[in-house]
């Protein structure tokens, strides 16, 4: 059962819960869980079975596939007041959970088991209406990241890439090539030779795991091309 700050916590991110005298409030009261879970942690790996659905208060979450060449891809985040989809659809249909997800900043969560969350589904629309909001948008999100794959140049998405995740002046962009690989769901080893390219034509300069960009607006037109992979 939750305690009455946590339930204030709980219908900051839901706000169906801010009645505490409706059926939904009170059963997320009577049923629900608050836990802590650290950075670095994994949720779920691919195959596990999918026994609890989970509310984020806090922190962030990535979702992952790994290849059989151990290439990454980013499928996507979430952070508070968001859930995964992927558990979303393994409680749903009884399937085991087909990626991997991992804590990337230290997180707290809401987590309701799976019979709970699917008679929830059932009884209360105010739940329903959240969870197929959650599925709507992340699946715009997962409809983005393949058209990304399939139809844009790997060099023009790791250029907006680069624009997108700068910070600072002169920007810098702190991050290995095999993390940008996995953002981009392709190897080291071509990010390698793309960043030196764009090294040679003046874009950027690297080094210690650091990216500095040089010129914003040359990479800003690199990051135009559309077509093309």
């Amino acid at each position: 059962m939750l305690h009455p700050h946590e339930l204030h916590l709980a219908s900051d991110i839901l706000p169906f819960l801010r009645d505490p005298a409706t059926p939904i409030a009170r059963d997320f009261i009577a049923q629900a869980t608050l836990l802590r879970l650290p950075a670095g942690a994994t949720i779920f790996a691919e195959g596990d079975e999918c026994s609890a659905f989970a509310v984020l208060a806090g922190g962030q979450v990535r979702v992952f596939k790994i290849g059989e060449t151990g290439r990454e891809i980013t499928l996507y985040r979430f952070g508070r007041g968001e859930s995964c989809i992927l558990t979303t659809s393994c409680v749903l249909s009884r399937r085991n959970f087909p990626a991997i997800a991992t804590v990337e900043q230290d997180a707290t969560a809401f987590v309701v088991d799976q019979t709970t969350f699917r008679d929830w589904i059932d009884r209360y629309s105010e739940w329903r209406d959240y969870v197929f909001q959650l599925l709507s948008q992340r699946l715009a999100t997962v409809m983005a990241i393949v058209d990304e794959i399939a139809f844009r140049r790997v060099d023009a998405r790791l250029a907006e890439f680069l624009l997108r995740h700068a910070q600072g002046d002169p920007p810098i962009i702190s991050a290995t090539h095999q993390q940008i690989a996995a953002e981009l769901g392709t190897s080291r080893e071509v990010v390698s030779r793309i960043l030196a390219d764009f090294g040679d034509d003046g874009l950027i300069s690297s080094g210690r795991g650091q990216i500095v960009i040089r010129s914003v607006e040359g990479l800003r037109r690199r990051g135009e091309a559309r077509a093309g992979v």
